[in-house]
C-alpha cells in the first residue's frame, strides 16, 4: 500500500515528477461527497494516511467523526502537507470512504425505519470476502444489531450471529425439525436458535412444528419465502393483496398460530427482498415483525467521494468550481 501497488498509477507518476524536481510544494486537499449520508470509513482512512504516508509527522489532517450525517458537496477531510507525502494514497482513502459510507448509510436507513426492533446485516454473500470487517464495522456504527459473520464483528470483539439454514435442513432430508433439534443439541444453548421455517413453503405448519419440538429453547422462527411462490397459508386468503414472498398477511398467520398454541415468546425475523421502502410499509401497517434481515439493498447506491487540491502553499488553487470550503466541525487528527 505504501509503495503504491493499489493506488491509480499517474497519482504515482505525479510523485515521482515532483521528487525528480526536487519540488514539494505544501497543499491542501479537500475531500467532500455529493450525498447527503452517514460517513463511514473515515477512521480507516487516517489510520492509512498515518502508516502510508512517507511521513506522517509533515502532515496536518482534519476529519469529521465516523458515523457523522454529512450534507452534500460539505468538506469530510483536510489533509495539508508536502504533496509526494501522500499523493500515492488518494485511491485508497477515497475508496474506503466511499465503500463504508455506502454501506453505512443503508444500513442506518433500514435501522431507522425499523427502530426500535433489530436489523440483522446479512450481505456477506454478496460481496468479496475482502470487505468483510470493515462493511462489518460500518454497519455496528450505523446501528445493526447483529452481523453474519466473526470477521464483520471483529472490530468492536463480538461474533456473528445467523440461523438454522436451509442447507442444514437439506442436509437432514428437508426435516427442518430435525435439524433444528440438532442444533439445539450441539450448539450453546446461549446462542440464540432461530429456525428458517420457509424449506416446504409451509410457514404456520413447520413454525408450530419446530415450537413444539423446542419448546422454550426457540427464540424465533425466519420468514424468507421466496418472492416467486405464495405461502401455504397465504393462498386461501388471496385476492386483495399481493400474496408473494414474505408478505404482511404470512406473518400475521403466524403471530397469530403461535399465539393460539401458546408460543407467544417465539420472535418472528423476517428476511428475502427486504428494502427501506419495504420496511417502512410493514412498519405503518403494524406488522407483527420483531426482527428484520437485510442482505444485498445495503450495497446499493453511490456515495463517491472527490479529493481535490484546493490550496497551494496556502493560496487558492483549485479547479475552477473546486474551491476551498472551510468546515468548523472539522476536527485536529493527532
Amino acid at each position: 500500500m505504501r509503495a503504491g501497488y493499489y493506488s491509480d498509477k499517474y497519482f504515482l507518476r505525479a510523485r515521482e515528477i515532483l521528487l525528480a524536481d526536487q519540488y514539494r510544494p505544501r497543499v491542501t486537499m479537500q475531500v467532500f461527497g455529493k450525498q447527503h449520508a452517514f460517513l463511514g470509513g473515515i477512521d480507516e482512512a487516517i489510520a492509512i494516511l498515518k502508516l502510508c504516508s512517507i511521513e506522517w509527522r509533515e502532515l496536518e489532517v482534519s476529519a469529521l467523526q465516523e458515523g457523522d450525517e454529512v450534507e452534500p458537496w460539505e468538506t469530510v477531510m483536510l489533509i495539508e502537507g508536502p504533496y509526494d507525502a501522500f499523493a500515492h494514497l488518494e485511491t485508497l482513502y477515497l475508496g474506503v470512504v466511499s465503500r463504508r459510507t455506502r454501506v453505512g448509510t443503508n444500513t442506518r436507513r433500514v435501522v431507522e425505519a425499523a427502530a426500535p426492533k433489530e436489523i440483522m446485516f446479512f450481505p456477506a454473500r454478496h460481496d468479496h470476502w475482502l470487505v468483510q470487517t470493515g462493511d462489518g464495522y460500518a454497519a455496528h456504527i450505523a446501528g445493526a444489531i447483529g452481523v453474519s459473520t466473526d470477521a464483520q464483528a471483529s472490530w468492536w470483539g463480538s461474533a456473528g450471529i445467523g440461523t438454522v439454514p436451509h442447507a442444514l435442513i437439506a442436509a437432514y432430508g428437508g426435516d427442518t425439525v430435525k435439524a433444528s433439534c440438532r442444533f439445539a443439541e450441539r450448539i450453546p444453548f446461549e446462542v440464540r436458535l432461530v429456525t428458517l421455517v420457509d424449506f416446504d413453503n409451509d410457514c404456520v405448519g413447520t413454525s408450530i412444528a419446530v415450537a413444539k419440538a423446542l419448546g422454550d429453547r426457540l427464540y424465533g422462527v425466519r420468514l424468507d419465502t421466496s418472492e416467486m411462490l405464495v405461502d401455504t397459508s397465504v393462498v386461501s386468503q388471496m385476492g386483495r393483496f399481493r400474496p408473494t414472498g414474505v408478505c404482511p398477511q404470512l406473518v400475521w398467520n403466524v403471530r397469530e398460530a403461535l399465539d393460539q398454541h401458546g408460543y407467544g415468546h417465539v420472535k418472528i425475523i423476517v428476511s428475502g427482498g427486504f428494502t427501506v421502502d419495504k420496511i417502512k410499509e410493514f412498519e405503518q401497517q403494524r406488522v407483527p415483525v420483531d426482527a428484520y434481515g437485510v442482505g444485498s439493498s445495503l450495497f446499493q447506491g453511490r456515495f463517491d467521494f472527490t479529493a481535490d487540491v484546493v490550496l497551494h502553499e496556502g493560496k487558492p488553487c483549485g479547479k475552477v468550481g473546486r474551491g476551498y470550503r472551510s468546515n468548523p466541525r472539522l476536527e485536529r487528527v493527532l
